[in-house]
């Protein structure tokens, strides 16, 4: 047994996640299947992943063209907008499996069973049409605005100051506009006065 000499605190923060950027997050797509702890649904989804490598790119500009993402130009990093946020809540809420990559997989064990002929395309479809429907069905009946309210103000405060500032910028550039336009005026004031005071000394 060894003896203790000194004792030493040393302290320290964590740092979060670097955030997504516009590579990043195509990769994690690829790689989605990582987070399944189902050894067989993570083997049925192992190479694809959430999309295909020729879908991936645009799935991720139609987020950002429906505003439910917000992407940097400059750094390309990208975040998800309050309206993107809203509509994750409303599905965790509602539908929450469709937020799991299990279902992905699940649904890719469906089509190797038809690939394989151990069921029928129609057996297939008919699941998944009794899915979407008893899914959706039950996400508009279920009445959980009221449940969903604390979430959209927990998520809105964060884009409140955002906005404050961004309103502020905006105010502050109008305001260097107007000062612009108003010496410009004076300015054209002041050499039309000059040029008429000479013109009458002539």
């Amino acid at each position: 047994m060894l003896p203790v000499r000194a004792l030493n605190i040393k302290e320290g923060e964590t740092s979060p996640p670097k955030r997504y950027n516009s590579g990043s997050i195509i990769l994690a797509m690829e790689n989605a299947g990582q987070l399944i702890e189902d050894e067989e649904l993570r083997a049925q989804i192992k190479g694809s992943g959430i999309g295909t490598s020729a879908t991936r790119a645009e799935i991720l500009k139609k987020l950002i063209n429906i505003k439910y993402l917000s992407l940097n130009k400059k750094t390309q990093v990208i975040t998800p907008t309050l309206q993107g946020e809203m509509v994750y809540d409303v599905v965790d809420h509602s539908i929450k499996s469709l937020l799991n990559p299990e279902l992905t997989a699940s649904w890719e064990k469906g089509l190797t069973y038809v690939a394989e002929g151990q069921i029928t395309p129609d057996e297939y479809m008919q699941k998944l049409e009794r899915f979407v429907i008893g899914r959706t069905y039950n996400a508009v009946h279920m009445g959980n605005t009221y449940g969903l309210r604390p979430a959209f103000d927990a998520v809105a405060v964060f884009y409140q100051n955002a906005e404050k500032v961004s309103r502020s910028r905006s105010v502050k550039s109008r305001g260097t506009a107007k000062t612009a336009r108003t010496v410009k005026a004076e300015t054209s004031s002041e050499t039309t006065s000059i040029t008429s005071g000479q013109e009458q000394s002539k």
